[in-house]
C-alpha cells in the first residue's frame, strides 16, 4: 500500500473518531429526558399498584413530553421487580413504582435474603398517593364493631380466623396489629392474593379481613361484607361512615403503621438534577384535576413530596413495621 493511500485512510480514521465524539458529546449535552423512560411495576398486571400506573405514566409521558413505557416485574412480594431498578443505570430512564410493602415489610420479613437495600440501594423521588385498609366481616356474623369482633374471638378461641394476600402483606400485618394490641388470639390464612380471600370472608370461610378500598367498597355497598374500621389515623373521604381503629376502641393502632403508600424511586446515584426534575413533573401531573379523578376512581388519596421527605418516610415505617413483623411471628410463604 502506498503512503499516499496509508496517510488517506488514517485521515478518515481520525476524522471518524472526532466525528463519533462529536455526535456522543451531542447526545449527552441535549437535555434530559430524550429517549423514552422505562417504568417498573414490581406486580403483575392488574393490580392495585399496575392500574394505578396505568393511569398515572400516559399523563407523566405528556409532561416530560417523552414515552413512559410500564413493564410489569413480579414476584416475591415486589422485590424481584424492586431489585431489577436498584440495580439498572442511574441515569433517569429507568424508574419504578415503589410500595410500603416493597420498600418497607420487605426488609424484615426477608432479611439478609434481600436483594436490595431500601435506604441505600436507591434514589427516593415523590410519593404519589397514600390509600387504606377497611376491616370487613362475614354478615352472618354477631359482630356489628371491632369491639364485638374482639369479644366474639375472646368467646370462640380457635374459630375467628382472618386472611390475608400472603404472608408478610399489609392486610396480614394489619391484622397482627389488631391482635397485639387486644391481646386476641385469631388465626391467620395467608392466600395468593386478596381476591380469593375477600371470597372466602363473603362465603363464611374465614371470620374477617383488612382490604383495600377499591376490592371492598362494592362488596360492602352490595351488603356481601360488613365495614368495621379502617386502619387510617382519620376516616376515610370515600367511607366516611365507617370509623378508624382508634374510633372503634383500639388505641394506639395508626401509630404502629397502619399508613400505606405509592411513591416513585431510582437507582442510587440519580443526578440530582434528574431526580429534581423528575420530582416536578410528578408533583405537577398529581396536581391535575385529570389525574386526581383517576386517583378518586381507584379509591386513593394524593399525597407528594420532596425527595427527602419521601427517604424520611421510608425510614420511618421500615422501623414501624420491623416491629410488627417481630411481634407476627410472619414468616416467607
Amino acid at each position: 500500500m502506498s503512503n499516499k493511500m496509508i496517510r488517506l485512510l488514517m485521515l478518515l480514521s481520525v476524522s471518524a473518531a472526532l466525528a463519533a465524539g462529536f455526535f456522543a458529546a451531542a447526545a449527552h449535552a441535549q437535555p434530559y429526558p430524550n429517549k423514552p423512560i422505562r417504568y417498573i411495576v414490581p406486580f403483575p398486571a392488574g393490580g392495585p399498584l399496575d392500574v394505578f400506573s396505568r393511569a398515572f405514566t400516559p399523563f407523566l409521558a405528556e409532561s416530560l413530553g417523552q414515552s413512559v413505557i410500564v413493564e410489569n416485574i413480579g414476584g416475591a412480594a415486589a422485590s424481584i421487580g424492586l431489585d431489577r431498578v436498584a440495580k439498572s443505570a442511574p441515569d433517569g430512564y429507568t424508574i419504578g413504582l415503589g410500595n410500603t410493602g416493597g420498600l418497607t415489610i420487605n426488609p424484615s420479613l426477608y432479611g439478609s435474603k434481600l436483594p436490595y437495600d431500601p435506604l441505600k440501594d436507591f434514589t427516593p423521588i415523590a410519593l404519589t398517593v397514600t390509600y387504606v385498609n377497611i376491616l370487613v366481616v362475614n354478615t352472618e356474623l354477631p359482630v356489628r364493631s371491632v369491639s364485638d369482633l374482639v369479644g366474639y374471638a375472646k368467646n370462640n378461641p380457635g374459630k375467628v380466623r382472618f386472611g390475608s394476600a400472603g404472608n408478610g402483606s399489609s392486610n396480614h400485618l394489619s391484622g397482627e396489629i389488631l391482635k397485639s394490641i387486644t391481646g386476641t388470639q385469631m388465626d391467620h390464612i395467608p392466600y395468593k392474593g386478596s381476591a380469593q380471600a375477600l371470597i372466602d370472608v363473603i362465603g363464611g370461610q374465614l371470620t374477617f379481613m383488612f382490604d383495600s378500598l377499591n376490592t371492598s367498597l362494592p362488596q360492602i355497598r352490595a351488603g356481601k361484607v360488613r365495614a368495621l374500621a379502617v386502619t387510617s389515623a382519620t376516616r376515610s373521604s370515600y367511607a366516611p361512615e365507617v370509623p378508624t381503629m382508634e374510633e372503634a376502641g383500639v388505641p394506639g393502632y395508626a401509630e404502629a403503621g397502619a399508613d400505606l403508600w405509592f411513591g416513585i424511586v431510582a437507582p442510587k446515584g440519580l443526578p440530582v438534577p434528574i431526580r429534581d426534575k423528575l420530582n416536578e413533573h410528578i408533583v405537577r401531573v398529581m396536581g391535575t384535576p385529570a389525574m386526581n379523578e383517576r386517583v378518586k376512581a381507584q379509591f386513593l388519596e394524593r399525597r407528594t413530596s420532596t425527595p427527602d421527605e419521601f427517604r424520611q418516610v421510608i425510614e420511618a415505617d421500615i422501623g414501624k413495621w420491623s416491629k410488627i413483623v417481630k411481634a407476627s411471628g410472619a414468616r416467607l410463604d
